[in-house]
């Protein structure tokens, strides 16, 4: 597990990167928060302790950067003890907040608890992000499959590509121009046919009646879409 430790008193940086160090963790330590976010940037982090008052970009400023991407856990680790800078921190989306002068043992407990509960339940947050469900169409991204009544249908490569891009991007509608960049990842030719004869294809194995079909629908002029189940229009 990587952490980064942000924070602007070198003691208390090096204790906390010795401690850390000692207990197994991967430690990127960093004296402010534009330092502290250029780390971010550049290396996988699980889990970030920050001090609240920094040169150059304060602890509150850095959380609002961070949780502009991720979601991993934020302890903010503080002298500041006024009950709205901890109403603050906790409503821009901290999960944890220690003043100090503080226990290193409470600390690195409240650490293992946060990067405990990440551990139990990525993989089945990782789960629930490789299925996608629309209506009776499921695919799984894992394994590229996907299935119809929870039964699997066989696809080529382009129509899975399609059906994915239609599921990832419901009501959105995609000119053949766009389908064509997107799935064959080459330049458009007008070749209105390649597109035609894969989406009636597509449409031949996903739908009770390809003729009237229920999710690809043809925009007049424009494209196609993903249809909203249950949607006259």
């Amino acid at each position: 597990m990587n952490i980064l430790v942000a924070e602007d008193e070198a003691d208390i940086r090096n204790l906390l990167k010795i401690n850390l160090e000692e207990e197994g963790y991967q430690v990127y330590a960093a004296n402010d928060g534009i330092a502290a976010f250029e780390i971010m940037k550049k290396e996988s982090i699980q889990l970030t302790v920050l001090d609240v008052m920094m040169p150059r970009l304060d602890g509150f400023n850095l959380l609002r950067k961070i949780r502009e991407t991720s979601t991993i856990p934020v302890i903010f680790l503080t002298a500041r003890t006024e009950d709205m800078d901890k109403v603050l921190g906790l409503g821009m989306g901290a999960d944890d907040y220690l003043t100090k002068p503080f226990s290193m043992n409470e600390l690195l407990a409240r650490i293992k608890a946060h990067l405990r509960r990440i551990h139990e339940y990525l993989p089945i947050i990782q789960k629930e992000e490789s299925f996608l469900q629309y209506g009776r169409l499921c695919i799984d991204k894992d394994s590229c499959c996907a299935y119809v009544n929870d039964e699997a249908v066989e696809l080529n490569a382009k129509e899975y590509k399609l059906l994915l891009l239609f599921m990832e991007n419901p009501e959105r509608v995609f000119t053949k121009k766009q389908l064509y960049h997107a799935v064959w990842d080459e330049d458009y030719y007008y070749d209105d046919n390649t597109i035609m004869v894969h989406i009636s294809h597509l449409r031949n194995k996903i739908e009770s009646d390809p003729q009237n079909p229920e999710y690809i629908k043809t925009i007049r002029g424009i494209g196609y879409k993903l249809h909203r189940i249950g949607d006259s229009k």
